[in-house]
This record gives structure tokens, C-alpha cells and sequence, in this order.
């Protein structure tokens, strides 16, 4: 199989499935029903499969990376499903750490074309059932399946998994999921299944008497992942990993309970080293050293927050390159911005991503330093050009700037 092939394979998904990712609501799919039938079509590889289930409205990734790199310390044939990729589709499936094979993507999608006429899935829908067929053709001992969007409606909950996990709630896609916390605290809840361990690593109140009611209703044992205490640390350096570190461990202890031999070292280890293991980026990435660059996915309210609080600790002046999508509540973020910087407004190269001429009027109200440039490139290049010594570089606001960001910079 040739580049060429699979790069046409991947296109015709991209035009066939609507795309949550690229399009926005009209291309998000909610309930089961869908998916409950393109399992079937399938052969139901999600019950032949062992899971963990994680969702949450931040720090699902790296929680789902932390404890694929344990499992792989202890030994265990990891699967891992995450999303959004960041540069190839193929990132969103693996094994151990290894991209799924293009190949096997490509004989998958053919099966697409042969699907009867009553099911037409979304794209997340049918990499989740590919997902699923992979792990299982591949013999994994464990698959640490992410929540897309969500929960309850999402597509991934079809699966009975070993234990789950809620890392936080906030406000994001509201437009979808609803407008206040104790909306989409109930609607991330809804992965909390019969009798099946479920931790939650948020500490608001609000969201704790969600998700133990549900536990309750469920006769689900409810873990609360902030009392635990751990000076473990991880090569995933962003302030907010401290919180995602508990979850981690806290879903290794239940893990454990079934079975499971994973022993301190391996615990230790595991978080030491998720980017050699699982190869994950994106999440306070250190891109560069001279000069200092830093990219993050962190894209709502609630995690750019914990981002700019980690960027206004580093005593130096930043150049910030910053690009949104659509839906996102540009002016909530504007009030967030750190201090002393120069910032630099992109467009993502995407069909949802916003220009910044669009919203030009809030940045002048917000009086900061600012250049708006119509693609990523041009703007990291303008910020390369102005930084100078002592001073660093942050890419963020989505995604899909770092992902573009990589993949036209990051060394193959």
C-alpha cells in the first residue's frame, strides 16, 4: 500500500463521515443507536475487548496517556484511543505507543462502503468502531478508551468497561452539551455504569453531588482522585498534571483490585516517561529551548486558564500565538490573557476555524499588543523574529493550531 492510497482512503472518511472535529454540531451525532448498530455490523469487538473509560472535560488525554505508560511498565499490551489527532489519523489508535497501521485503516474504510444503507455513522462513530476491531485483532490486555464529546450520548459509551473515570468538569460545547456545570456534570456522569468503579478528579461541590448521586443510583463505588496524595511526578510538565496524576493512579488501584499486577516502580516509571511510551504531545509541549517555545491544546475558559496562570510564573516576556474556532467565547478568554506580551491572532486552517478580523473590536477593547496574520505560519514566523533573548514563544487556542504547528515545523 502506497502514502498516496492511504491518503485517498483518509480523504473519502473525511468527505463521507461528517466530522465533528472540522464542521462543528451539525456533523456531532448524539445517542447509541448508531453505534449499537455499526458494532453489530462488526461483530461487537468491543465485548471482546477489556476497557478503562475515561471522559471529562479536561485532562481526559493525558490521563488516558499516563495510564497507557504505566500499563505498558507493567507489561501489559496496551490499546489507547484518543482524540483529536494532531498530525496523522493514525495517532488517534494505538498499541504500546505505536500509531495503528495504515494499512489495517485502509482495509477498514473499504468495509465502510459496504455498510447497509440504514446506518450512516458519523466519522467519530466509525473511528471508534475501528477502534474497537483493532484492539481486538491485535489481542490487547487492556483499552483505555476516551470520551469524544460528552458522555452519555457519546459514542464511545457503549462499551462496559473495568472502571471509569471523570477527570473535571466545565463549561465547553455548550451549544451541545448545555449551558451551565451542573448541565454537563450530568451529561459526563453518564458514562457511570452498573457496579463499575467510578473516579472523579474534580473538586467542586457541584459536580462531586452529580457524579455520587449517579454513582449511588448506579451502586457504582464512587473514588474521589483529589484526596489521594502522591509526590509521583511525570515528564507531562504542565502545572494541571498534578491533578491528572492522581487520576492516574487512583484508575491503576482499581485496576490492581481486578487483577492486574502493577507494581510502584512501574507506577513511577510509567509517569517518568508518557512521551517515549505513548509518544503524546501537545499538552505543554516544550517545542524548542532557543528560543523557549511552548505549545499547549488547551482550548476552553477553564483550561487556558491553568495555562496562562503556568505562563505568568515564568518571569519573562512572551510572545503569544493564539487561533480559535467558531464556537469558542473569544471574549471570556480575552479577559484571562497574561500580562506582558505581545500576541499574535491566527486563523486555524480549518472550515470552523475564526478569523481574527472577526472579532478585531474585542481586541481593541482588550489593549493589548496584538498583530493578526491570516495564517499560523506567518504568525510564528513574525514571533520568531521579534523574540529575543530571556524571551519565550506559546502556541495555543485549539488543536488544531498546535497540530498544524507541529506538522509543519516538528522534525520528522
Amino acid at each position: 500500500m502506497t502514502n498516496e492510497e492511504y491518503q485517498q482512503a483518509i480523504e473519502w472518511l473525511f468527505v463521507q463521515a461528517p466530522n465533528y472535529q472540522l464542521e462543528g454540531k451539525k456533523a456531532y451525532k448524539p445517542g447509541l443507536d448508531n453505534i449499537v448498530k455499526l458494532c453489530e455490523f462488526f461483530g461487537n469487538p468491543q465485548d471482546k475487548i477489556k476497557t478503562v473509560h475515561i471522559g471529562g472535560t479536561n485532562g481526559k488525554g493525558s490521563t488516558s496517556n499516563l495510564l497507557a505508560s504505566v500499563m505498558q511498565e507493567a507489561g501489559y499490551r496496551t490499546g489507547l484511543y484518543n482524540s483529536p489527532h494532531l498530525i496523522d489519523f493514525t495517532e488517534r489508535i494505538k498499541i504500546n505507543g505505536e500509531n495503528c497501521s495504515k494499512e489495517f485503516v485502509c482495509g477498514f474504510i473499504q468495509k465502510l462502503k459496504t455498510l447497509p444503507t440504514d446506518i450512516r455513522p458519523s466519522f467519530f462513530e466509525f473511528t471508534t468502531v475501528m477502534a474497537f476491531e483493532y484492539f481486538h485483532h491485535n489481542n490487547v490486555d487492556l483499552a483505555i478508551i476516551e470520551v469524544g464529546l460528552g458522555g452519555r450520548l457519546d459514542s464511545t459509551n457503549i462499551i462496559q468497561p473495568l472502571v471509569s473515570a471523570v477527570t473535571n468538569v466545565a463549561l465547553d460545547h455548550q451549544n451541545i452539551l448545555g449551558d451551565t456545570l451542573e448541565e454537563i456534570a450530568a451529561e459526563k456522569a453518564g458514562i457511570i455504569k452498573s457496579k463499575t468503579p467510578i473516579i472523579c478528579g474534580d473538586d467542586d461541590l457541584t459536580v462531586h453531588s452529580i457524579m455520587r448521586a449517579r454513582a449511588l443510583e448506579k451502586n457504582a463505588p464512587f473514588i474521589d482522585a483529589t484526596a489521594i496524595e502522591t509526590t509521583l511526578t511525570s515528564d507531562l510538565t504542565g502545572n494541571y498534571q498534578k491533578k491528572n496524576i492522581k487520576v492516574a493512579v487512583a484508575l491503576v488501584e482499581e485496576l490492581r483490585k481486578v487483577g492486574y499486577s502493577i507494581a510502584p516502580q512501574h507506577i513511577a516509571s510509567g509517569m517518568l516517561n508518557v512521551y517515549r511510551n505513548t509518544g503524546f504531545i501537545g499538552r505543554w509541549f516544550k517545542f524548542s529551548e532557543d528560543p523557549l517555545t511552548i505549545c499547549d491544546t488547551a482550548h476552553n475558559q477553564a483550561g487556558l486558564t491553568e495555562v496562562f496562570e503556568q505562563l505568568n510564573s515564568m518571569d519573562c516576556r512572551k510572545h503569544i500565538v493564539l487561533g480559535f474556532v467558531n464556537d469558542k467565547k473569544i471574549d471570556e478568554v480575552l479577559k484571562i490573557l497574561p500580562p506582558n506580551s505581545s500576541y499574535y491572532f491566527v486563523k486555524p486552517n480549518i472550515e470552523r476555524g475564526r478569523n481574527p478580523a472577526e472579532y478585531r473590536n474585542l481586541l481593541e477593547n482588550a489593549k493589548i499588543n496584538y498583530k493578526i496574520y491570516q495564517n499560523l505560519q506567518d504568525g510564528y514566523v513574525a514571533a520568531l523574529q521579534n523574540v529575543s533573548d530571556g524571551e519565550m514563544i506559546f502556541i495555543g487556542g485549539s488543536n488544531f493550531i498546535v497540530g498544524e504547528f507541529l506538522e509543519k515545523n516538528l522534525e520528522k
